[in-house]
C-alpha cells in the first residue's frame, strides 16, 4: 500500500500538479498556461489561477490509473511566486488582482520601506525593494486610497490557493514573508511595518512554519473531486519548494540551480547577514536558516549563442579541460551576486576557436559559482559539504565535472527538482513523516553523483584565483 501527496506550482504563466508516492515516485501530473492580458507582468487574476488549478485537479483524478486508491491520498500543498501580493475584502474576495513580484511600479515605495528598515533593524533582512510584497502592500494604498477602508486581509500568491483548498486566508509560512517585513529571528510583525509603513496589524497574516497542516479540504471539493478529508500544508515561495526538491535541506548541503540565471539556496545553522545585501536568508521549518541569492550569470549564453551543435561542444570540451583561460559569459550589464557590480560587463580572451571559448564560458560560470560559495562561507562561518544541482545546466557531464573541481565538492545531480515536486515533500513533511528532512531524505533521489577531479582541482585553483584577479584589476571586486 501506498500514501500519495499532491504538489501544486502556481507560476507566472501557468500551472502544474503532480501526484507523487511516499518514495517521491511520479505517479501522475498535469500542467497547464494561463489565458494572460498583455500586463501579466504587472497584475494578475488570481480566479483564473484558480479556476485553472481547480480543472486540472479535477481532470488528474478523473484520470487516475484503477490501481491507485484515492482514499491513499493524504495532503496537498502549494508553491508559487514570492512577492505577490493580494488585498482581500472581510469575505475573502479579491478587492485587486495579484498584483506580480514583477510589476516595477512600486520602486519608490521600495526605497523608502527599505531606508525605514535600515533605521530598525540591526541584524536582518532590508533588501526592500519593487519587487517585495512590503512595497506593493503600500503602493496599493496609496494609489486606491478609495479602496482602503475595505481592506480586510493581506495575502500571498501561494495563500490564495491554500484559502480557495480550505478555507484559511489568515495563515502563511516563514518563506513567503520575508520580503513582506515579517521579522523570522523574532519570528513576529515588527512594530515599523505599522507605526511607520501604514500597514494596519489587522490586515497581517499568523505565520507558521513551512509544512504547518492548516486545515483540511474542503466538503464542496472533497466531494466533486471524489476526495477524503485530505490534509492542506500551509504553501511556499518557488524558490524555497525547488530548493526542497532537489534535497539540500540539512545544514551544509547547497542547491544551484542553472537556468538563464545562477540560484544559489542552502542550509545554515545560523542566520547568515550579508551587510553589502547580496544574498538573503529564509527560515528553515526546523530552525535553520536557508541562505541564498540570485545572480545575473547562468546558461543564458548557450541558448543564444551556442545552442547549434550543442552536444558535439560538450563531447569537445572534455578534450580542453582545464583551458588556462579566463572568460566570464555575462550576457546582460550588471551583476547582482556574488558581486554587486552595475557596470560589470562578461569578458573573453580574442581569437580562442568556439570549441575553446564554449568551454571557458563553462569555467567562468563555474568560478562565479566558486566566489559565491565562498563568501557564503566566509559569512556562515560553515563549510559547504555538498551541492546539489538542478536546471538546463545540470544536464552537461563535463560541465558538473568542471563545477566539481572547482568547486572542491561532491556535485550530485538531481532526478526531479521541480517547485510541484517540493510542494508534494512539504505536504508529506508533516502528516506521513515527522519532519522536511526526513520527507525529503525518503522522496528525493539522486540521478547522478560526480565527484572532484584530482587532475583539475589544483589547475582551477590557480585559474580561480587569476579570475578574481581579473575581476579586481576591472573594479569589479
Amino acid at each position: 500500500m501506498s500514501t500519495y501527496f499532491f504538489g501544486l506550482d502556481v507560476g507566472t504563466q501557468g500551472a502544474r500538479v503532480v501526484l507523487v508516492d511516499e518514495k517521491g515516485t511520479l505517479i501522475a501530473s498535469d500542467s497547464r498556461k494561463f489565458q494572460l492580458s498583455d500586463r501579466f507582468r504587472e497584475e494578475q487574476s488570481p480566479l483564473i489561477w484558480w479556476q485553472d488549478c481547480d480543472e486540472m485537479i479535477f481532470s488528474l483524478i478523473q484520470n487516475l490509473p484503477e490501481s491507485i486508491n484515492k482514499a491513499d491520498i493524504k495532503s496537498i500543498s502549494v508553491t508559487s511566486t514570492s512577492g505577490t501580493v493580494i488585498p482581500l475584502d472581510s469575505n475573502n474576495k479579491p478587492l485587486h488582482d495579484a498584483i506580480m513580484y514583477s510589476d516595477p511600479r512600486s520602486s519608490d515605495q521600495g526605497k523608502r520601506i527599505k531606508a525605514i528598515a535600515e533605521r530598525n533593524i540591526r541584524h536582518g533582512y532590508t533588501g526592500f525593494n519593487a519587487s517585495s510584497g512590503i512595497s506593493k502592500m503600500l503602493w496599493y494604498i496609496e494609489t486606491y486610497t478609495e479602496k482602503v477602508k475595505d481592506i480586510s486581509l493581506w495575502i500571498h500568491a501561494s495563500d490564495f490557493l491554500v484559502g480557495k483548498l480550505s478555507g484559511n486566508y489568515h495563515t502563511t509560512d516563514y518563506t513567503n514573508v520575508l520580503k513582506s517585513a515579517f521579522d523570522l529571528e523574532k519570528l513576529e510583525w515588527p512594530s515599523f511595518v505599522s507605526d511607520e509603513i501604514g500597514i494596519k496589524e489587522s490586515w497581517l497574516q499568523n505565520v507558521v512554519p513551512s509544512g504547518t497542516v492548516v486545515a483540511t479540504l474542503l466538503p464542496h471539493l472533497s466531494q466533486k473531486w471524489g476526495l477524503g478529508e485530505i490534509s492542506v500544508v500551509v504553501g511556499m515561495t518557488d524558490g524555497c519548494a525547488t530548493q526542497m526538491a532537489s534535497g539540500a535541506v540539512k545544514p551544509g548541503t547547497w542547491n544551484t540551480t542553472i537556468g538563464t540565471t545562477l540560484v544559489i539556496k542552502g542550509v545554515t545553522k545560523n542566520n547568515v547577514i550579508d551587510p553589502l545585501g547580496r544574498l538573503y536568508s529564509h527560515r528553515h521549518p526546523e530552525g535553520y536558516w536557508m541562505p541564498g541569492g540570485a545572480s545575473n550569470t547562468g546558461a543564458d549564453w548557450i541558448s543564444m549563442e551556442f545552442s547549434e551543435g550543442l552536444e558535439q561542444l560538450n563531447a569537445e570540451a572534455e578534450t580542453l579541460v582545464p583551458t588556462h583561460e579566463l572568460a566570464w559569459p555575462l550576457w546582460q550589464d550588471g551583476e547582482r551576486y556574488p558581486i554587486m557590480a552595475p557596470q560589470a560587463r562578461g569578458f573573453a580572451p580574442e581569437g580562442l576557436s568556439r570549441t575553446k571559448l564554449f568551454t571557458a564560458n563553462l569555467e567562468g560560470v563555474a568560478f562565479i559559482e566558486k566566489l559565491a560559495y565562498d563568501i557564503i562561507e566566509e559569512l556562515s562561518s560553515e563549510k559547504v559539504e555538498a551541492v546539489y544541482s538542478a536546471g538546463g545546466g545540470s544536464n552537461s557531464d563535463i560541465w558538473l565535472k568542471i563545477r566539481a573541481s572547482v568547486l572542491n565538492v561532491p556535485i550530485y545531480k538531481c532526478k526531479e527538482a521541480s517547485g510541484a515536486f517540493g510542494a508534494a515533500i512539504m505536504a508529506a513533511s508533516n502528516t506521513f513523516y515527522s519532519s522536511l528532512i526526513e520527507a525529503s531524505e525518503k522522496m528525493t533521489a539522486i540521478e547522478k553523483m560526480v565527484l572532484p577531479d584530482p587532475e583539475l582541482v589544483g589547475a582551477y585553483k590557480k585559474q580561480y584565483e587569476d579570475f578574481k584577479q581579473k575581476l579586481k584589476d576591472l573594479n569589479y571586486l
